[in-house]
């Protein structure tokens, strides 16, 4: 984390920023979602540095009423800005019970989990959502019109870990396309179209075509309800008009997010809703399993359990993200220091 931290300083983003934007890339490789952790550090810094993204940004408020607030990240990195409104909404919560943001002229922000396990952890429970990057065609056409707009809520348990939903509209994270063309890999049947509007398994063709949303016509329309709640309500851009973060490297992305945060004590006791949700938890893994199965998994208790193990183990860096990582030393000027649990131990 302190190398991914020196980076972001050594590209001009302060002490506390890069603190915040170096725990969310490492907290998400180390749960096992490298599609927004580390991999993704070259392209900020690139972005920082051609001036599409604001390393010093000051969060402005452009409507509040009540526990409501309209912030405009001012083009700021995602992960920062979204966690500085996140540790705005929490106190607010707490005093009226419910509060919520929308978030604009942004940029793709990371992992909605990891907000959401921070409102969990705080004995709350937050949804939220964000825009992205074109992507995904709408059911029955051919061109990227919405990103791949992804759902999360988290929800604290006695068990140890937090109950975590965090989906794509999608009927898969584009990242995962993105990690198969950077390793060469062809990608499954059904994940997503060409150009032209056909099934492809290139990688790289679905990436200049679009990906398939989840459950067809539903997928569409949770997608849709997403980009009206992140980018209309927001003010951010909606649709084809996002800037991608790979290809526009002459635009702003604008990035829209909304959060809606909740204190469970707000309606009822944080201990009751504890013994409600870990008797649904146990309710659900004494579910009779199919064969073959040896363990019913709630979401969110997998990526927990590869977060503990990769903690006193290490953690796994990608043989092309630790070149990444080392041009970006050399390029800045910063130590290639790699502390203990960011060791490469295999190759994923």
């Amino acid at each position: 984390m302190e190398l991914v931290s020196a980076i972001v300083q050594a590209a001009g983003v302060s002490a506390d920023d890069a603190a915040i934007l170096a725990t969310s890339l490492v907290e998400a490789d180390l749960s096992g979602t490298a599609t927004h952790g580390i991999s993704r550090l070259a392209i900020y810094v690139k972005r920082i540095q051609k001036g599409l993204i604001d390393p010093k940004a000051k969060l402005t408020i452009d409507r509040q009423r009540g526990g409501t607030l309209a912030v405009d990240a001012g083009n700021g990195l995602g992960q920062v800005q979204a966690m500085k409104v996140l540790d705005r909404l929490i106190p607010m919560a707490a005093s009226q019970g419910v509060a919520a943001a929308t978030i604009r002229n942004s940029q793709h922000f990371g992992a909605l989990s990891q907000y959401c396990n921070r409102a969990a952890d705080q004995g709350m429970i937050l949804f939220a959502t964000t825009n992205c990057e074109p992507s995904m065609s709408p059911e029955g056409g051919r061109d990227a019109f919405f990103g791949t707009n992804p759902i999360a809520m988290s929800f604290p348990t006695g068990k140890g870990f937090n109950v975590k939903v965090d989906l794509a509209t999608s009927l898969v994270a584009r990242g995962n396309i993105i990690a198969a063309q950077k390793k060469g890999q062809s990608i499954p049947a059904g994940w997503a179209l060409d150009v032209d509007g056909n099934p492809t398994t290139d990688a790289s063709a679905a990436l200049a075509g679009t990906v398939l949303t989840m459950a067809g016509h539903k997928g569409y329309a949770l997608a849709l309800m997403v980009e009206v709640m992140s980018g209309v309500l927001s003010g951010a851009a909606v649709g084809s008009q996002i800037g991608s973060m790979y290809k526009n490297l002459d635009r702003k992305q604008d990035v829209g997010h909304f959060f809606s945060l909740m204190d469970i004590s707000a309606f009822m006791d944080r201990e009751i809703f504890i013994q409600r949700i870990d008797a649904m938890v146990d309710q659900i893994k004494a579910v009779r399993k199919r064969p073959g199965v040896q363990e019913i998994l709630l979401p969110g208790e997998r990526s927990h359990r590869i977060a503990t193990e990769r903690k006193a183990k290490g953690m796994p860096i990608d043989s092309a993200t630790l070149k990444e990582l080392g041009d970006l030393c050399q390029q800045l000027n910063v130590p290639m220091n790699l502390s203990p649990n960011l060791a490469p131990k295999t190759n994923l």
